[in-house]
């Protein structure tokens, strides 16, 4: 997606070989605009699959999933990390490993939100190391749900999570595929032709 990578290239940082940072427009302040047009082409590459549900994990997942269940017209459910209080039993629960945060977080959704009618879309800001993904699957599965695909709005391409999603039989579809953020630049994985552009 185009825009997506133009904005990731003007406002993206390069904290490491591993990690960039995109707090500007994605996962502390949002560009709604930019939200929107990832919302419609989420949509776009999905409209097809009879989607009745999206799934997400808070709070990073949150804003590219209301906006593409607002082109798909669905509901959106993101997963919680913390236990709430109006939310105590009939939990469908998953543990996620963060390697970003260095923890491990028990994530749950109410079992009454998603069941064996849902055909689901799992939406997520980042795909690393695939365990938000996993786990997400992993709820869907519980509650006997069908996963249509996985979109996800910035895949780390030399990190194994894409691979390992693909590999157990998953859609994914990745927005922008970083190939590589050695010597703080962003190289690019295009989907034609497997050629780089920075």
């Amino acid at each position: 997606m185009e825009l997506l990578i133009n904005k990731i290239k003007e406002d993206g940082i390069v904290l490491s070989d591993s990690v960039l940072k995109v707090d500007s427009f994605l996962n502390h302040q949002i560009d709604p605009q930019l939200m929107y047009e990832i919302g419609r082409e989420f949509a776009s590459r999905f409209q097809s699959e009879g989607i009745t549900k999206i799934l997400t994990i808070e709070s990073s997942g949150i804003a590219p999933s209301v906006m593409a269940g607002l082109q798909l017209q669905v509901p959106v459910i993101f997963a919680r990390k913390r236990k709430s209080l109006t939310l105590l039993n009939e939990l469908y629960s998953s543990k996620v490993y963060s390697f970003t945060k260095q923890e491990s977080n028990e994530i749950s959704i109410a079992k009454k939100y998603l069941n064996e009618n849902d055909r689901v879309l799992i939406i997520d800001d980042f795909l690393a190391n695939g365990q938000a993904a996993i786990g997400l699957a992993d709820i869907a599965k519980h509650a006997k749900a069908e996963i249509a695909g996985i979109g996800i709005v910035i895949e780390k391409g030399f990190q194994d999570g894409g691979k390992i999603l693909r590999e157990q039989g998953y859609r994914v579809e990745s927005l922008a595929r970083i190939g590589s953020l050695e010597n703080g630049i962003v190289t690019f994985i295009t989907d034609n032709v497997g050629e780089t552009v920075k």
